[in-house]
């Protein structure tokens, strides 16, 4: 009797040493957006009792993923009838071998309180970096007042009748340009491989206004891609949660810097790094005022930034200030604008706040005019890069950073 219960003891100590060894697993994000308040109003077509198919492009692969379904921004509880994730085929195709329908504990169907947001069961599927997935959403019938989406993604999703969550084609859909009630896909990987995040913070410009939609070619893009051809970073993973028309200091478009840090950043899985980019919104309007408080200054944005980077070293986020690009030759653009913007980005450079630089500004300027952009990164606006102005943006990161 005492020899069988110390064989158990020591199995049961095998057992206990080999759980202690073996590779922990944890959760990092691979793809993830900012949703804002998009209200519905009369005369547009109703979201319920359709399918939101959100086609997403991956940073990090693995085998089994966990998808965040949103209603940050409804003002009742949201009905979700059924969700799936898949392999995208393109044209809002879907790969059916690699189909997968989401369960929320168990349960295929959830309801998201007002405010907040849900993390659907671990799937097993097989996703390579830099691929696309498709992420379907059914709404049964309900009535919606506001829903949460991020607009203008210069990326194609697809909007079909009824529940299609499992429907291979996207025959007879209505393409729309936002990612609806997804913001976020995380992949588990091994303790081990010290997979972690960056976030990439900002607004238009990090969102990437102006590219080539659905070729990927935001500066994120560039940088993730340049991450996974590096074996010393490709355990990295980018998180673009850049909103266009976003500000710093006062709300813009979406909820001000600030308001939305602790969702976008501080609660994404696995972030480790942050990369700055954000305060020409808030610049621009000292040409235009339209509030109080839009004639800000340069000691306004340092102050504002020097807050977000307190809270991110708060929770162990290394955070790189990027500085601004050019904008002379904007719609907003002014001379005082601009004097703001060379202090804000000399702070950026010189403060010593920051556990790095990226000086997005240099890398895009005309050297003969300083102030602009150079012509062939320009889009045309003066605001915003094309295609060649992002990928410079996203060349000039020094990898060493994340190392």
């Amino acid at each position: 009797m005492q020899k069988k219960f110390l064989a158990l003891a020591i199995l049961g100590l095998c057992e206990l040493v080999a759980a202690a060894q073996s590779p922990a697993s944890h959760w990092v994000g691979t793809w993830a957006t900012s949703p804002v308040n998009e209200a519905v109003n009369p005369g547009q077509p109703a979201p319920d009792n359709s399918t939101y198919r959100n086609i997403v492009h991956i940073s990090l692969g693995g085998n089994s993923f966990r998808v965040q379904l949103t209603n940050e921004f409804g003002t009742a509880p949201l009905t979700v009838g059924a969700a799936h994730i898949a392999a995208s085929a393109g044209s809002g195709a879907i790969q059916p071998a690699t189909d997968h329908a989401l369960t929320f504990n168990g349960q295929p169907s959830v309801i998201v309180p007002a405010g907040a947001l849900v993390i659907s069961d671990p799937v097993t599927l097989q996703a390579a970096p830099l691929s696309d997935l498709a992420v379907s959403v059914y709404l049964p019938e309900q009535h919606i007042n506001t829903t949460s989406c991020h607009p203008f993604g210069d990326s194609t999703s697809y909007i079909l009748k009824g529940n299609a969550t499992a429907a291979p084609t996207a025959d007879n859909a209505s393409p729309i340009y936002s990612w609806c009630f997804v913001k976020g896909i995380d992949v588990n990987t091994n303790a081990t491989d010290k997979a972690a995040a960056i976030v990439t913070f900002g607004d238009s410009i990090t969102d990437g206004a102006a590219s080539l939609r659905d070729a990927n070619h935001r500066w994120p893009d560039v940088l993730a891609a340049r991450l996974q051809a590096d074996k010393k970073t490709a355990n990295l993973g980018i998180l673009n949660q850049g909103i266009g028309g976003n500000r710093v200091l006062h709300d813009g478009y979406g909820p001000n810097a600030l308001a939305r840090f602790d969702r976008d950043v501080i609660a994404q899985s696995g972030a480790k790094y942050l990369i700055i980019l954000e305060g020409i919104n808030d610049i621009g309007r000292i040409a235009q005022p339209k509030d109080p408080g839009d004639i800000i200054t340069a000691q306004d944005l340092i102050f504002g930034l020097s807050q977000l980077v307190t809270r991110a070293h708060q929770h162990g986020i290394k955070v790189f200030g990027a500085t601004l690009t050019p904008y002379m030759g904007a719609g907003y653009s002014s001379d005082a604008g601009e004097q703001v913007r060379q202090a804000y980005n000399q702070w950026i450079r010189t403060s010593g706040v920051f556990d790095g630089v990226i000086d997005f500004d240099k890398a895009t300027q005309d050297p003969a005019k300083p102030s602009m952009f150079l012509p062939d990164y320009d889009s045309g606006d003066h605001l915003h890069p094309k295609d060649a102005g992002y990928k410079a943006m996203g060349d000039a990161i020094d990898l060493s950073l994340f190392r």
